[in-house]
C-alpha cells in the first residue's frame, strides 16, 4: 500500500506559476510509475502528465504540453508538477497517483485504469 499526499495548491492569477508536490510513503518509490490527474467541476478526472520509474520518460496531455513539467526525486520519494503560464481553465483539483509496484522501468502509463493508489487532491484555482 502506498499513501500519497499532495501539497502546493492554491490561488494564482492567470499567467502565474505553481509547483505541486506529492510525497509518497514508501521506501521503494522508484518501483512505481507516477502520474498527475486533475478534475474540474462537472468533468471527468483526466491524466495530464505521467512519468516512468526513473524519471527519464514522460508524457503530457495536449492541454498542458509546453506549460507543465512532471518530475520526480526518487531519493526524496517525491513527485512534482511545475505549472507555468496558468490559465483559468486549469482550475481543478489535482491528484497524484501511482501504479502497482514493479511496472516495467521504461513504461509511462497513460490510462487511468493503470493507476491504483491515489492522493486526496489539492485545489488549484486560477483567477482572471
Amino acid at each position: 500500500q502506498v499513501q500519497l499526499v499532495e501539497s502546493g495548491g492554491g490561488l494564482v492569477q492567470a499567467g502565474g506559476s505553481l509547483r505541486l508536490s506529492c510525497a509518497a510513503s514508501t521506501r521503494t518509490f522508484s518501483s512505481y510509475a507516477m502520474g498527475w490527474f486533475r478534475q474540474a467541476p462537472g468533468k471527468e478526472r483526466e491524466l495530464i502528465a505521467a512519468i516512468n520509474r526513473s524519471g527519464g520518460a514522460t508524457a503530457y496531455a495536449d492541454s498542458v504540453k509546453g506549460r507543465f513539467t512532471i518530475s520526480r526525486d526518487n531519493a526524496k520519494n517525491t513527485l512534482y508538477l511545475q505549472m507555468s503560464s496558468l490559465k483559468p481553465e486549469d482550475t481543478a483539483v489535482y491528484y497524484c497517483a501511482s501504479t502497482l509496484y514493479g511496472v516495467s522501468s521504461n513504461y509511462v502509463p497513460t490510462l487511468r485504469r493503470e493507476y491504483h493508489y491515489w492522493g486526496q487532491g489539492t485545489q488549484v484555482t486560477v483567477s482572471t
